[in-house]
């Protein structure tokens, strides 16, 4: 189960950090529309379509990502008093209840919904440049497979848990800068006693 684990996390991360790398085409495609807009007087008629399908394609495809480094907002209070196999017996019954028909009715409609948008070659209405959005209804089938794969991992960690008592490790991408800073506030408080 670890090696599952594994692979699909090092899956979850590549694919994440993949589109992460939209979040520049963003930037710079927003700039020179600003610059375009505000200084030529001469809009484009493609940014708006670019910023909402780039921003569309990096929403759906790093959900995964976020759930494979635990990175999901949840309301902690309670849950981070409880004992590790209380929390993973908890999250194995809410992944059954509530996550995979979710996910499962976004990877049943997402499949229907984009083959039907690939068939007629929809594009945007929003601008006169008849800009693609097809590929990225197809994207929503794809991330739903890709929800379906880490949410298999976390089951996993829930049932490694149940058995051990402890979560197996999760691999490190990016600190949050509280975690970072109570880290380093620590070790110094440590080194100075």
């Amino acid at each position: 189960m670890l090696k599952f684990i594994k692979v699909i996390d090092a899956l979850s991360e590549a694919i994440g950090q993949t589109f992460g790398w939209t979040v520049l085409v963003l930037t710079a495609g927003t700039c020179y529309e600003v610059f375009r807009r505000y200084v030529l007087n001469d809009p484009t008629d493609w940014a708006f379509d670019m910023s909402y399908i780039l921003y569309g394609a990096l929403f759906l495809m790093s959900g995964a990502y976020a759930l494979s480094k635990g990175a999901h907002v949840r309301g902690d209070f309670i849950y981070r008093k409880w004992s590790p196999r209380t929390q993973a017996k908890v999250d194995l019954v809410l992944y059954f209840i509530f996550y995979f028909p979710g996910v499962l009715a976004l990877v049943l409609s997402g499949f229907f919904y984009g083959m039907d948008a690939a068939r007629i070659g929809e594009v945007s209405v929003n601008s006169p440049v008849g800009v693609p959005i097809w590929p990225l209804k197809l994207i929503i089938f794809v991330a739903g497979i890709t929800l379906v794969l880490q949410g298999l991992a976390e089951v996993c960690r829930c049932i490694i848990c149940i058995r051990s008592g402890q979560w197996p490790p999760r691999s490190v991408d990016v600190v949050e800068l509280e975690v970072s800073l109570r880290q380093q506030y620590g070790n110094k408080e440590g080194q100075a006693s």
